[in-house]
């Protein structure tokens, strides 16, 4: 212990003889290490933001869409047909025992009118499960009820853009809007969500009853298809199955017969969504690299340099006593510690350059302790490497060419 205390304060001691010479190596894995941490940061921090964006779907969830994916050879996709049915919905609903909710889904666009304020919205159509599915909560007012359902009442509510727009402060509730010439009376107001992995908002929406939005705005009873909540996580595989092995007989689809419907989970929308978001990660990181190993050439070059300069110190080393382990560990000890240091000093740079690109790019950034110890361990890596090679020469030199070294 007492013998590498002393071969790590003779390397401090080196080091800071060339205070300049050193800072200026340790640049290069400044730059590389702070590089690293802020690119990758923000390669996470959008990987992050996609995540939630898909958690605000809701619990559990998995869509079905009526149409084949392929139909004839050709690609047809879905939402492409009306093959799905309500009853298509309830069968799921009572018969899959993975299936903890149910919502038919269908959607419009429309005008929205209050007193002389307009605003042109998507407006949704849904079962009274359709909060419980997309994990809606109430600002103010209550949901529609199971009544308003099967009656197809004029009822509504309101996500949080349209409640803005159309009242500014005011409470909506128990006011009477006006969606394409068609009184509805607002009941209620959803908490906001934000904006979906399409850039979408999702606070600018309107949700009725399905049944209403049917009979009062499509004129057509056809179901888009439906969205379902599992009854857990772990459940969404097993809802999957049973809801294609009950469909696919409710349709009488014989064995070389293609889906006329697709259920996508809410894990399969995750994954294509980070996937994108993953591989820029991985590009900014390792193009940030390039840093690092940069900066470990610059430590190799002025190691070499030093072994050079102190050819006479090491053979006086050698001649009172010093092994050539020691000689090795002594040079390598001194890259280690401009590696390391750089490393920490990188560290705090890169986690302060990720702060201020969220600051003034408005970027959403994560610094992951994963990544600090990633880059720590590299940038030590780097030292080990590329001080090698110079400790390892420094170490083979012989004593007496060294001491007659001029």
């Amino acid at each position: 212990m007492m013998r590498f205390v002393e071969i790590l304060r003779i390397a401090f001691d080196a080091l800071l003889r060339n205070k300049m010479r050193s800072l200026l190596t340790m640049l290069g894995i400044i730059i590389g290490v702070g590089a690293v941490i802020a690119m990758i940061a923000v390669g996470r921090g959008a990987q992050v933001s996609v995540e939630a964006q898909i958690s605000s779907l809701g619990q559990n969830v998995l869509l079905v869409f009526p149409g084949t994916t392929t139909r004839g050879g050709v690609m047809a996709g879905a939402g492409t047909g009306t093959t799905l049915t309500e009853e298509d919905a309830q069968a799921v609903k009572e018969q899959c025992p993975a299936v903890a909710l149910m919502s038919p889904q269908l959607r419009q666009g429309g005008q929205v009118v209050y007193r002389n304020v307009n605003w042109a919205t998507s407006v949704q159509g849904g079962s009274v499960d359709y909060f419980g599915i997309r994990d809606w909560r109430l600002e103010s007012g209550d949901f529609f009820a199971e009544q308003d359902v099967r009656a197809a009442t004029k009822v509504c509510v309101l996500g949080q853009t349209i409640t803005k727009q159309l009242f500014e402060l005011a409470d909506p509730v128990g006011e009477t809007i006006r969606i394409r010439n068609i009184p509805f009376k607002v009941v209620g107001t959803l908490k906001p969500k934000g904006q979906n992995v399409m850039g979408q908002d999702q606070d600018d929406i309107i949700v009725v009853p399905y049944t209403t939005l049917q009979k009062r705005l499509l004129g057509h009873t056809h179901a888009w298809g439906f969205m379902v909540s599992a009854v857990s996580k772990g459940q969404i595989l097993f809802a999957q199955q049973q809801m294609t092995d009950l469909l696919r007989m409710r349709h009488r689809l014989g064995p070389m017969d293609d889906n006329d419907f697709t259920i996508r989970t809410q894990t399969e929308i995750a994954e294509a969504s980070t996937a994108t978001t993953r591989i820029m990660t991985i590009l900014l990181g390792s193009i940030a690299s390039v840093s690092l190993i940069v900066g470990g050439i610059g430590i190799m070059n002025i190691m070499l340099v030093s072994v050079t300069e102190r050819t006479r110190e090491i053979g006086i080393r050698m001649s009172i006593g010093a092994r050539r382990r020691d000689i090795l560990l002594q040079f390598l000890m001194e890259a280690m510690v401009l590696s390391l240091l750089g490393g920490m000093i990188g560290i705090f740079l890169g986690v302060g350059g990720s702060s201020l690109v969220s600051r003034l790019a408005g970027w959403p950034t994560f610094v992951s302790p994963g990544s600090i110890l990633l880059a720590f361990a590299f940038s030590m890596a780097v030292g080990i490497f590329f001080g090698y090679y110079p400790a390892r020469k420094a170490s083979t030199l012989n004593p007496i060419d060294a001491l007659r070294y001029e």
